[in-house]
């Protein structure tokens, strides 16, 4: 075989470059499987790291204070020391107990931590144990003694200029709400401070055109803990912001058991109308109007609901495709829009994982910052609908008592709007027409509103959806909406 040496000095080297290019190939597979593992192999480790009670917190805002870390922990038990970091925006905290720490670390899994309403991460740190220098970690631990005297309930003795923690005062905290564009109810305060400690009494009143209360705990040491996290922070973001103060009184006298004033301590009190507080009226352990949003970020004092830069957009996906049909292609699947974020995470707070018409429904925030509507001539085979207008919803007013009035769904349902000469066999037919049955009644005083209870969460839903806004006659829309009561 002859080949012309030219030929073969070019082959040669096309065979030497390829080589090269097939080793220079290989190694940089090799350096990005290896830091790939690398990556891996770190994220694993941090994911199994084991419980200690020391904890790891990244992400930190700059200036953050060493008070503002420790308020992290403080609702969850002892904390027992603090090593800041701030040159990394990190932080060391150690509590009291491990099982106080993996009641933390659960917490604030399902529920994102914020300082000075940025997103912290925090996680197990490897250490078991939080040795610090007292010498390099001064003011950190001036901060820390201050709050453990307050938490064992003796006398700070930090450095004045460090934190002001005198002896708590009085157990009552006087609360002002400022930039408050959504109602705060009794019951809202009552889940967001119990976690501090028993709340025996609270009084609400407005004074100088702002929202106020008196909140009475069983302990001053509690106070002093719920006015160290919560004071400044906000109930729903960008809006609502506690202003918390230590009252001159020292005891709260209660009167009435209502939606104004209310005593834990007694439930025997009248409500102001002449009648006793019993099982029907309770509204002892009543669930607040934003009690799932409201509770979730309660223990931390954070925000209730993220609504600042959240779309109002929601995806509702799983629902039964013969009796809803949304989106074009997928046939199990709606968008639903809201006026803004916080009130689309509340319904989805609500209403994620109910079950309607057979099927679990899911809710979940959309990518989709509006619900955009067909262009006129458009056939969009009346899969979009504008219900800005609809007589459906009771929201078109801002700060309407409405909102104080929104309830998870429930088996009972509340029913107003009532004409006169409707009687209690009237709306049991009327609720049994569905398939549904009814398995108690009980009209309100005045017979314009009305409890009606299902058998079922699932039963109430499917009733409310077929008749709230039923025509009733003579202009009468009834209205029918989820309780906080059982009959």
């Amino acid at each position: 075989l002859y080949v012309d040496s030219d030929v073969a000095v070019g082959v040669k080297a096309t065979l030497i470059l390829e080589s090269w290019c097939h080793l220079i190939i290989s190694l940089l597979c090799y350096l990005r499987s290896c830091s790939a593992n690398g990556s891996d192999s770190k994220k694993q480790r941090l994911e199994e790291s084991p419980p200690s009670r020391v904890l790891h917190i990244r992400k930190l805002p700059n200036e953050v204070s060493e008070t503002e870390v420790i308020a992290l922990g403080l609702p969850f038990g002892k904390v027992t020391n603090i090593l800041m970091l701030k040159g990394k925006n990190q932080a060391f905290l150690e509590l009291g107990t491990e099982e106080a720490a993996i009641t933390m670390v659960n917490y604030y899994t399902a529920v994102t931590p914020q300082v000075r309403n940025t997103p912290v991460f925090i996680q197990y740190s490897n250490h078991k144990e939080l040795k610090t220098d007292s010498a390099l970690n001064q003011r950190a631990q001036a901060v820390l003694q201050a709050v453990s005297a307050v938490q064992d309930g003796s006398s700070p003795s930090s450095d004045p200029g460090v934190l002001d923690l005198a002896p708590p005062p009085s157990p009552v905290l006087r609360i002002i709400i400022d930039n408050m564009f959504y109602p705060v109810t009794l019951d809202v305060l009552q889940q967001i401070f119990s976690k501090f400690g028993t709340v025996m009494k609270i009084i609400t009143f407005t004074k100088n055109n702002q929202f106020q209360a008196l909140l009475q705990f069983s302990d001053p040491v509690n106070a002093q803990q719920a006015k160290l996290s919560l004071d400044g922070q906000n109930i729903y973001n960008s809006c609502c912001t506690l202003r918390i103060d230590f009252s001159k009184l020292v005891n709260l006298n209660v009167k009435y058991n209502n939606d104004k004033s209310r005593d834990y301590t007694r439930p025997d009190l009248p409500t102001g109308d002449g009648e006793s507080v019993n099982k029907d009226h309770s509204l002892l352990g009543a669930i607040s109007p934003l009690s799932a949003a409201a509770a979730a970020a309660a223990a931390a004092g954070r925000v209730a609901l993220s609504g600042s830069g959240v779309s109002g957009v929601l995806l509702a996906s799983n629902l039964n495709e013969e009796r809803v049909k949304i989106l074009y292609n997928k046939k199990d699947s709606a968008l639903i829009q809201l006026s803004d974020g916080n009130q689309a995470q509340l319904a989805m707070s609500h209403l994620n994982g109910q079950k309607v018409f057979g099927k679990v429904m899911r809710v979940t925030l959309s990518k989709h910052q509006t619900v955009a509507l067909p262009r006129e001539g458009l056939d969009d085979q009346l899969l979009t609908k504008d219900f800005s207008g609809s007589p459906l919803h009771r929201f078109k007013k801002p700060g309407s008592k409405n909102f104080q009035n929104i309830f998870p769904p429930s088996s009972t349902l509340h029913l107003s709007n009532v004409r006169d000469a409707v009687g209690e066999d009237d709306l049991r037919l009327l609720f049994s027409n569905g398939g549904g049955t009814v398995k108690a009644f009980k009209f309100f005083q005045d017979r314009k509103m009305a409890l009606i209870q299902m058998t079922s969460v699932e039963e109430a839903i499917q009733t409310l959806m077929e008749l709230h806004n039923y025509d009733m006659g003579g202009n009468h829309h009834l209205k029918v909406s989820f309780s906080k009561s059982t009959i």
